[in-house]
């Protein structure tokens, strides 16, 4: 099973197997979503997994879904984040300078993992964040 999870700089937790038949899945597709607050205390809203949702791995018939980490990130886990980005930039080649798509896609998981971390704490700076990252992309699309 692990070797079919791509590699990612956003932090998942471990993979929960939803269903041993994807086709009965596809019937039956009710596997239950985690819950997090906001800072604010406002119920029950899942706002770590409506920014980044759940990832779907099928594999051998056999369907498993894996929720970003709701761990909050610690100084050794942004230090961490810095070394393994850099890691990943030198492993896959990417260019250093012009458009790179490797480039910008590890800095995508970077950005995911950091607006991980900060929604962890405040869940209104977390869709901030997302809204500052939809613009950005937009006018990259557009252009």
């Amino acid at each position: 099973m692990r070797n079919s999870i791509p590699e990612s700089l956003l932090k998942y937790e471990t993979p929960i197997l939803v269903s041993s038949s994807y086709r009965a899945q596809q019937k039956d597709s009710k596997y239950k979503a985690k819950s997090y607050t906001s800072s604010s205390g406002k119920g029950g809203e899942d706002y770590l997994n409506k920014i980044l949702p759940p990832q779907e791995i099928k594999e051998k018939g056999q369907l498993w879904v894996r929720y970003v980490s709701a761990t909050p990130a610690t100084t050794f886990d942004v230090t961490n984040l810095a070394r393994n980005l850099d890691k990943q930039l030198k492993a896959q080649e990417a260019r250093n300078s012009g458009i790179c798509p490797i480039r910008e896609e590890i800095h995508a998981q970077c950005f995911d993992e950091i607006i991980r971390q900060i929604t962890i704490n405040c869940a209104e700076r977390g869709y901030l964040l997302v809204r500052v990252r939809d613009e950005v992309l937009m006018n990259k699309h557009t252009y």
